[in-house]
């Protein structure tokens, strides 16, 4: 059963025993209001035939027949009995209608109101000059009988007719409520695979919907960059392998091909140890992306201050070796601290931001790297400029593609994972990197995130 079908029945379920349960005490308050009602005709009814038969003495008993009949309305199916203390009736026949110990129990209470099968009777105990006596009249309420049947016979209707309608109200509702989810599952049809890139619309709402939406976009979003590591890693790895292999396999293949001099076979191995530096350098990136890969899509998110991952990257430089000086200039820090600290995965960011500095290092023949930190209550600015080779304008939007080397670089040792790595790491945790180069005057990356305080 669909969710809005669901709802609306459990809509009309509450509905319909709240509304069963309104109309059954609206029902027992006017059958209680009736019964009392028909009780006190009763009771009057039982006075006034004491006042007829008792207190006019010298008033014939086909005089006072006639006075009874006249201003005494008589009850539907009434029953009149009057019994001296020998419980003997002196109105009609003279055998007595209800049985003894009910007299009996009339004159020990004085007043007594009970029901036979549909009818209700009155017992009053009297006493006159002539003797102790008691009065039973019983009667059937018909009038109150057929409004409370109509009553109910109308309830019923109302609570079917009502019923169905709060049924079509409360699926209707539903249904209304729940169409921002089915244009959700639209929307969800639609993403696949192949189309990882595509978003579900948040809306600009704060309800659960717009949250659900927002979390299903960062799931996506993550998924489809430990994909993208994924896919680069697998078909990378057999073109970016195979390439020194074969290039092994064919210098031996020729220096075995004849007897060649001593320093045929050196030139040989030394190329073929270059084909074997270039494999090692080859797998140990493939290892690295495969690392971050999983760490990537495992990463635990905390705290992490930014002045102290630099402060941490400044003295982990400064104990290399053979790498020129890291350069730390703090512009601005704000007053407040947590508006320092990014929500984010500390060994992840350390992993980027090294392959930032190193390039910087290697690029610039380790010259002096400077690192400059900008942060205040909006944005956190980190910037690492060399004094390298720069990169040609053409490549900006290409060294971030994974195992791209630019042209101008591939004189320096390196796979092209690095800023493919770092960007993806940089654009987890909701930041940018930006790339600002001059030919031949060096390179400035700049990452930019903004404060998890905010």
């Amino acid at each position: 059963m669909k969710i809005k079908n669901r709802l609306a029945l459990y809509f009309s379920l509450i509905s319909a025993g709240v509304l069963l349960f309104t109309l059954v005490v609206i029902y027992f308050i006017f059958y209680t209001l009736f019964k009392n009602d028909f009780y006190q005709h009763l009771n009057d009814r039982a006075k006034v035939a004491a006042q007829l038969y008792f207190e006019a003495d010298e008033i014939s008993t086909d005089s006072l027949n006639h006075v009874r009949e006249r201003y005494l309305a008589k009850l539907p199916d009434e029953i009149l009995g009057l019994y001296d203390e020998h419980d003997q009736s002196f109105i009609g026949d003279s055998h007595p209608y209800w049985s003894s110990s009910i007299i009996n129990n009339i004159r020990k209470r004085k007043f007594m109101q009970f029901t036979d099968g549909k009818r209700q009777a009155v017992g009053i105990y009297y006493n006159d000059n002539q003797g102790d006596f008691v009065i039973l009249v019983s009667a059937f309420d018909r009038l109150s009988y057929d409004r409370l049947r109509k009553m109910a016979q109308m309830m019923l209707l109302f609570f079917i007719l009502t019923n169905g309608l709060l049924f079509l109200v409360g699926r209707w509702f539903a249904q209304k409520s729940l169409s921002p989810i089915d244009n959700l599952v639209k929307q969800l049809n639609r993403i696949s695979v192949n189309n990882l890139h595509l978003r579900v619309e948040e809306g600009e709402g704060k309800d659960e919907i717009t949250a659900l939406a927002r979390y299903f976009n960062l799931l996506l979003e993550h998924l489809q960059n430990a994909f993208e590591l994924q896919q680069a890693f697998v078909t990378n790895a057999s073109h970016e392998l195979r390439t020194p292999v074969t290039s092994t396999v064919g210098e031996i293949e020729v220096a075995l091909n004849r007897l060649r001099t001593p320093e045929e076979y050196q030139k040989t191995l030394r190329s073929v140890l270059l084909d074997a530096e270039r494999l090692n350098e080859t797998i140990t990136s493939l290892l690295e992306l495969a690392q971050t890969d999983m760490e990537y899509t495992q990463a635990k998110r905390e705290p992490v201050m930014i002045d102290e991952l630099i402060w941490d990257l400044h003295d982990y430089w400064k104990r290399q070796k053979d790498v020129g000086k890291l350069l730390l200039e703090i512009l601005k820090l704000p007053e407040d601290a947590e508006s320092l600290t990014v929500f984010a995965n500390k060994a992840l960011l350390t992993i980027a931001f090294n392959n930032l500095i190193g390039n910087a290092f290697k690029f610039s023949n380790n010259q002096p790297v400077i690192c400059t930190l900008y942060a205040d209550n909006e944005v956190i600015y980190i910037e690492i400029t060399d004094r390298g080779i720069g990169i040609p304008t053409e490549d900006i939007q290409k060294i971030f593609t994974s195992f791209y080397r630019s042209p101008n670089g591939r004189s320096f040792q390196g796979s092209g994972i690095g800023l493919y790595v770092t960007q993806k790491i940089i654009h987890l945790f909701n930041g940018v990197v930006l790339v600002e180069p001059q030919k031949d005057t060096g390179t400035k990356f700049t990452v930019k995130f903004r404060p998890s305080a905010i």
